[in-house]
């Protein structure tokens, strides 16, 4: 079996696309995951095939770059319209940085939209691979009715519904057909010798000699061939769906390609797994592809014994196994089963570092509904992030409560509807709580007396403090100056121990840092006096001391670094500058053609808005990976309504 995923921008017709190519010789199989994942299965020029649509909304680029794992080639379907071309530069980086061998589809070519030689440049922005033209549209007037093919300089009138037609190439047409075969040959000619001297010596080469090329070329992934259609129509479907046939990879070169990334004998590369998802009483289903025969139930693969097999497109049990290599098959009962992967008998590999997902940008605490699925849903939690890698889960500070990291509202819809229909917990979605710390500006000293009298022995610790403001991120300190056996020195640590805890919430009702404790003098009882009584001693003498040394609200502040196409860059000034955040500046992405990484510092309680924002800005493009840098004071009537808001009262006894 042979496999391409089709990926692209949203409302561009990718699934038109794929239905159109699957039914060309035949009624294709499909299924679609609950992640959107539409596996179809058809058969075209007597061979098995398998397309992998994967959803066009930006935050699903992590099953985009899991499906690209699995597959042979790809086609990226792109709108006609320039001002569009943007929209497909995340799937150009994910494509590249794959290497997976890629023909670019011009969708919608119905719509007069301009000239596709100013589509392809736009695109090309966004590229390190030459995009060559293999087609050019024929017009008439503004109505593109044909197209002519620049290998075989033939030309193809478009019939509605229908394969097209030949006819002859219009005059209207030549020049410009002469002009983009030239490009074309002279693109061919810098990975190929015997061309290019064909060209010097103004030989005219034979097409079949230039589809020969053509292929080795795309298989080396030199280049991305550009051809064009109207899905909707079934205009260009037959001349790209050949274009796979005959000029793709197979299945063998995919398993070359993965094992020499990961490092690993080819001959041991058995699978890879690029899709899982939960159903109801079945659990978790894994999608893979077979990179060699003999995969099949109770065989040992990633290091422990297969589950049941099906066919996901059509649901039915393998009872034989995997007879072909490049087949695509569904593993139940198979928990050990990771993904993505590379799957050797043995052992489970990891994938490729391209296949990182994007960092998640927003933050949400999930509430269950009924408290007894508190529990539950931290397991379930588990078991998505386990499927999902663009999910994060983690607990709250403070709280506990479970904060998940997603890559955006979309995604966060998903997830709370697998929780409900899946594993039936009802949950309810809100902002996490800033996390805010407190200081102090000046020394404050105090002579703290703890004692208590109960029947018996009682409580006695008597302890003179020092607190004072230590530099930022400096953090905690202790120390003694106690002279005289005045606290005896096993009891010091005791006093040291009872500090930290007054840490944990100072007088504005946030966790204080960057603060110093210096144990000056005390007293003790030979029978009253014991660690506990003088590490409460040093806890509540602290407190009080907290609460004189003119406590100071902190706010978290972060390096940001915001990962967008360069003609987005400009517009992230303002939206830094709204957010109160100070901009550091940008560079060039060197890891990605025509992005920009634009650094700032942001305050912790901008994240909300900033993910707002910058999908507003970047057409739901732009991402961002932010670290903590430093805490800033933060003062005034905002901060007053921090303490308000979010501060905890400190009870001084």
């Amino acid at each position: 079996m042979r496999c391409f995923t089709v990926l692209g921008p949203s409302q561009i017709g990718k699934s038109t696309l794929v239905e159109r190519l699957g039914s060309l010789e035949g009624e294709p199989k499909k299924s679609v995951s609950p992640y959107g994942l539409c596996v179809t299965e058809f058969d075209f020029g007597g061979e098995a095939w398998c397309a992998l649509d994967v959803p066009g909304n930006n935050e699903a680029l992590a099953h985009t770059q899991d499906a690209l794992l699995a597959s042979d080639a790809c086609v990226l379907c792109v709108s006609p319209v320039v001002d569009e071309a943007v929209l497909a530069a995340p799937y150009l980086r994910a494509i590249e940085a794959s290497g997976t061998p890629c023909i670019l589809f011009v969708n919608r070519m119905d719509e007069p939209r301009g000239r596709l030689r100013d589509v392809v440049a736009a695109l090309q922005d966004y590229c390190t691979r030459p995009l060559v033209l293999r087609q050019i549209p024929i017009r008439d007037g503004d109505k593109i009715i044909g197209s002519c093919d620049l290998i075989s300089e033939r030309a193809w009138r478009y019939r509605e519904g229908q394969t097209s037609s030949l006819f002859e190439i219009p005059e209207s047409t030549i020049e410009r057909e002469h002009e983009a075969r030239t490009e074309l040959l002279e693109h061919l000619s810098e990975f190929d010798d015997w061309l290019l001297e064909e060209l010097i010596e103004d030989r005219e080469p034979a097409s079949d000699t230039i589809y020969a090329i053509s292929t080795r070329v795309l298989n080396e992934n030199r280049i991305i061939p550009v051809l064009l259609g109207a899905a909707s129509h079934s205009n260009g479907i037959m001349r790209l769906m050949k274009a796979l046939r005959h000029e793709a990879p197979r299945a063998d070169a995919l398993r070359k390609r993965l094992a020499a990334a990961a490092g690993i004998d080819e001959a041991t590369l058995t699978a890879v797994s690029f899709h899982a998802y939960h159903r109801q009483s079945v659990g978790k289903t894994v999608v893979a592809r077979a990179l060699q025969n003999g995969v099949k139930q109770g065989a040992v693969l990633g290091g422990a014994g297969l589950g049941a097999l099906h066919d996901p497109a059509s649901g039915r049990a393998m009872a034989s196994g995997i007879t072909v290599a490049g087949q695509i098959f569904a593993a139940v009962k198979s928990d050990h089963l990771t993904v993505p992967a590379l799957l050797t008998p043995h052992a489970t590999v990891a994938p490729p570092a391209w296949t990182a997902p994007p960092t998640p940008i927003l933050e949400r605490i999930l509430v269950p509904e009924s408290e007894r699925d508190e529990n539950k849903l931290s397991e379930t939690l588990a078991k998505l992030a386990e499927t999902d890698r663009g999910l994060t889960v983690m607990q709250e500070e403070g709280t506990g409560a479970q904060l998940v990291s997603v890559q955006g509202p979309v995604h966060l819809r998903d997830i709370c509807r697998t929780l409900s229909d899946v594993f039936h917990v009802q949950v309810s979605e809100r902002p996490p709580s800033p996390v805010y710390r407190e200081t102090i500006s000046k020394s404050a000293e105090v002579h703290y007396r703890h004692r208590k009298q109960t029947g018996g022995a009682g409580q006695f610790a008597d302890v003179k403090l020092s607190v004072h403001p230590n530099g930022r991120g400096e953090g905690f300190s202790f120390a003694e100056t106690v002279k005289g056996g005045a606290v005896p020195r096993n009891f010091i640590p005791a006093v040291e121990a009872g500090a930290r805890e007054a840490m944990d919430k100072g007088s504005l009702g946030f966790k204080a840092i960057d603060v110093g404790v210096i144990l000056t003098d005390g007293q003790h009882h030979s029978v009253d006096s014991s660690e506990y009584a003088f590490r409460t001693a040093g806890k509540l003498g602290v407190r009080q001391a907290l609460s004189q040394a003119a406590a100071v609200l902190l706010q978290p502040i972060f390096r940001v670094e915001i990962h967008v196409p360069s003609i987005y860059s400009g517009a992230l000034v303002p939206v830094v500058s709204t957010l109160k955040g100070q901009v550091l500046g940008f560079d060039r992405d060197e890891a990605a053609k025509g992005w920009d990484i634009f650094r700032a510092l942001i305050p912790g309680s901008a994240f909300e808005e900033l993910a707002r924002s910058l999908r507003s800005a970047t057409q739901g493009i732009g991402y961002f990976a932010k670290s903590f840098d430093h805490f800033e004071e933060l003062y005034g009537k905002e901060a007053q309504a921090i303490i308000h808001a979010h501060g905890t009262h400190v009870n001084e006894h």
